[in-house]
């Protein structure tokens, strides 16, 4: 790989692109033509750029890669970055996602379009932040620095109810996180008191406190009591389950998804409930692997009540949007359970189904975006019958929601069906209550379709209404593409996460052996 801090730059492109767009002036629309250029070519560009990573990637290795590491307040903290076989995968899921955004908003979006594209480009760098961080302070910023303009976002280009959907996705996502910021402080207080993570030159000094942030670190060199694991682990939780959402604390999302504009929703259900699960994986299990493993029942116990209880809640759905948005509280409920199973197979369930998800559920929130721009309705009851006017349209609607519910063939199948596998032989119980989601999936997906594409076509607004244009096309077809890629060929992402996914499952299985152990000597 180039001696290039590849890292920084894809983080960082968007923030400059969002620069250059303030700096445009103009009348209003071509100020709007322009800035709407500028966002689509930075996304594009960062997204190629990003490829780079997946090129030279050595997936051999479970070693951090392309790292880059300064000294940041006076040596203090770090900025350091650097990419996994697991966090690579959501960095170009992220930079993957973002021209489609910019795409879907095309013509939907028709006021305040520099500050809107401006509010986009630095919620990519954000999110591309959290997926490179290896520092917990820098990790922190990026994590809730995604707030603000996801809150802007949702607050000035949403729906009628706009206000209290953005308050109360900030409020929930917010509170939870200052939990986790107390967490932060408690574990760089804890290693200040283990000599061996100074340096020589340190302990010359007669420097002994050497506190640090750094996530490498932490993982391999500190070891916390088990009475403090479990507090931090709560606090993690906090955080990582209303940003997942895990039930009970899942009810911010419907409210952000429905009054969210197509491409707020895109970002919201295809990355940003990502790091909730992403968290877990890079934080909760390899830091915190007693408290985990105590605490695995009550992750099945909440999954499994995410997952049949939110399918029965998205069966009486009205609204398109509040049903797609029940249903990835769900399938998010399938992600938990495959991590908290600690097996290799299970793992790379959870990761596989939260890349999937993030390509199925954003084509799902644009299909609802390609006939709200139409109809400007959400309601169910107002469709039927679209297959007599949209065939393409109805194509593409059915592959994601073949996806959606789980059918071989489609990527939907292997996140699930690798969880499922490895979570019976660990609690069949749990096995069979998380396979009833498989079964009401099929029943409010395949309700839904039915209800909007099939049927006569009696509606007197329906009968003038077209079918995708080319720009619609362009961003749907490539996520149809991967739905059926990675649906027959898994191998693609599964060879990426493997090695480290194979290194998380050891280091946690040797802390327990190596908690056994010491069990054994004090009741000696």
């Amino acid at each position: 790989m180039p001696d290039w801090p590849i890292l920084t730059a894809i983080t960082f492109l968007p923030l400059a692109g969002a620069v250059f767009i303030l700096a445009i002036g103009g009348t209003d629309e071509i100020a709007a033509r322009n800035a709407r250029f500028v966002a689509l070519w930075t996304t594009f560009i960062t997204f190629f750029v990003s490829l780079l990573i997946w090129a030279y990637f050595d997936a051999s290795t479970a070693e951090f890669q392309f790292v880059e590491k300064h000294d940041w307040f006076g040596g203090k903290l770090s900025y350091h970055m650097g990419v996994d076989g697991i966090s690579m995968l959501f960095v170009i899921l992220t930079t993957f996602l973002m021209p489609i955004c910019i795409l879907a908003s095309w013509e939907s979006i028709t006021e305040r379009v520099k500050e809107y594209m401006i509010a986009f480009l630095v919620l990519e760098t954000l999110m591309i932040g959290v997926f490179c961080a290896l520092d917990l302070v820098l990790f922190y910023l990026f994590f809730e620095g995604g707030l603000i303009p996801m809150f802007l976002i949702i607050g000035v280009w949403g729906g009628k109810n706009r206000v209290y959907a953005s308050f109360k996705f900030f409020l929930f996502t917010l509170l939870g996180s200052l939990l986790m910021l107390l967490a932060i402080m408690a574990m760089y207080w804890h290693s200040g008191t283990i000599a061996n993570l100074c340096t020589a030159d340190e302990l010359a000094r007669g420097i002994t406190s050497c506190p640090t942030t750094d996530i490498k670190t932490l993982i391999n060199d500190v070891d916390f009591p088990v009475n403090m694991q479990s507090w931090l682990w709560f606090a993690f939780l906090a955080s990582f389950a209303v940003k997942l959402p895990m039930w009970p604390v899942h009810t911010w999302l419907p409210d952000a998804h429905v009054e969210a504009p197509t491409a707020g929703s895109v970002v919201l259900a295809a990355i940003l409930l990502k790091m909730g699960g992403y968290g877990f994986l890079r934080f909760s299990i390899p830091m915190f692997p007693l408290a985990s493993e105590a605490y695995a029942p009550l992750i099945f116990t909440l999954s499994v009540l995410a997952i049949v209880y939110t399918s029965l809640v998205a069966l009486a759905q009205e609204d398109i949007k509040k049903l797609i948005a029940y249903s990835s509280v769900a399938h998010m409920g399938f992600v938990t359970i495959g991590l908290y199973t600690f097996t290799s197979q299970g793992i790379e369930g959870g990761i596989f189904q939260m890349l999937s998800h993030g390509i199925v559920s954003a084509a799902l929130f644009l299909c609802v975006g390609v006939i709200y721009d139409r109809m400007h309705t959400r309601e169910i009851a107002a469709y039927g019958g679209l297959v007599n006017r949209m065939p393409i349209y109805a194509f593409c609607f059915m592959v994601f929601t073949l996806a959606n519910l789980g059918l071989p063939g489609t990527s939907g199948f292997v996140g699930e069906f690798l969880t499922l596998l490895s979570v019976f032989r660990v609690n069949s119980w749990v096995a069979f209550f998380a396979t009833t989601g498989v079964v009401l999936s099929a029943a409010y997906s395949l309700w839904l379709y039915r209800r909007v594409i099939y049927g006569t076509l009696e509606k007197a607004s329906l009968k003038s209404i077209t079918d995708m244009n080319l720009r619609e096309i362009g961003f749907i077809a490539p996520l149809v593409i991967l739905t059926i890629f990675f649906g027959f060929y898994p191998s693609v992402l599964l060879d990426v996460m493997a090695v480290s996914v194979k290194k998380l499952v050891t280091d946690y299985q040797g802390a327990l052996a190596a908690a056994e152990h010491l069990n054994q000597l004090a009741q000696r």
